[in-house]
């Protein structure tokens, strides 16, 4: 009897061992993860994952925005691997893990040729709450209607700035809702008669890069790495990765990256203060 000689090439034989082993082909599931949340985190994430993926060939580290309430949600309800947060955990957040790796502050910018060089307290909350609506109602401002810039619910930068300044969200009166900080600075760097508040670090590496804003004191306390650092801005914030478990595998790899003296320099590119390893 004749028999056919079966001559397995090197793709067939692949396909062969595939059929046997339908997992043979998949890469693994720790070869991505997916991060979302705070604007404020997202940039700084996105680079640290970026030299995270050239350390580790075949990784991929998905970075998406949304806000801070974002970030909880989904890495509560597993959409995420990992929560970004530009704030602590609330006590109803508390069985979520928190791992803090950088710290930032929130900070008044208006335009570069705005003449204002520092606002009190109350005069930010009478500009938010429309008490005063021109810039002649502060001392040194010029004849020209306020342009209110105000975060969309969600966002922490929105919630710490309520907060620090004890204001209740119905009772602001905004010109513009904006999302994230980017949106913010643009649309402040465009309007030269424009207000608002976000992430130092993200202000700071713009103004440092050309972008028309100017960032204002707060109680005579100029913002930047040097104050944040110290602790004597007084709106300051820790950023934080957020699990819904203990982290394991490649999420607890990267975590421990993120806070590791191996990324000081990009946090410090960015505008931001590193915490001890």
């Amino acid at each position: 009897m004749n028999r056919a000689l079966l001559i397995l090439t090197p793709s067939l034989l692949l396909a062969s061992l595939s059929a046997c082993n339908p997992g043979a082909n998949r890469k693994p599931q720790e070869s991505q993860l997916v991060l979302t949340g705070s604007s404020t985190c997202a940039p700084l994430v996105n680079e640290i994952g970026k030299r995270f993926e050239k350390q580790n060939p075949g990784v991929r580290i998905d970075v998406q925005t949304g806000g801070t309430s974002r970030g909880i949600s989904d890495a509560r309800s597993g959409l995420a691997d990992i929560g970004m947060a530009s704030r602590n955990l609330y006590d109803s957040e508390s069985a979520l893990h928190a791992f803090p790796f950088a710290r930032d502050g929130i900070c008044i910018i208006v335009h570069k040729t705005n003449p204002i060089a520092e606002l009190s307290d109350e005069d930010v909350i009478a500009i938010y709450t429309g008490k005063k609506t021109n810039w002649n109602e502060v001392g040194g401002g010029r004849d020209a209607p306020i342009t209110v810039v105000h975060k969309s619910e969600g966002r922490s930068t929105l919630e710490l700035f309520l907060k620090y300044f004890k204001l209740d969200n119905t009772n602001v009166k905004p010109s513009v809702v904006i999302g994230d900080n980017q949106q913010g600075i643009k649309t402040v760097a465009g309007n030269p008669d424009a207000i608002g508040y976000v992430s130092i670090g993200s202000a700071s590496y713009e103004a440092e890069h050309g972008v028309a804003i100017k960032l204002l004191p707060m109680k005579g306390i100029v913002p930047g790495l040097g104050t944040v650092r110290d602790g004597s801005f007084p709106l300051s914030r820790t950023l934080n990765l957020v699990t819904r478990e203990e982290p394991s595998g490649l999420a607890l790899t990267f975590i421990e990256f993120a806070r590791s003296a191996g990324v000081h320099d990009i946090i410090k590119e960015q505008y931001f203060v590193p915490l001890a390893p």
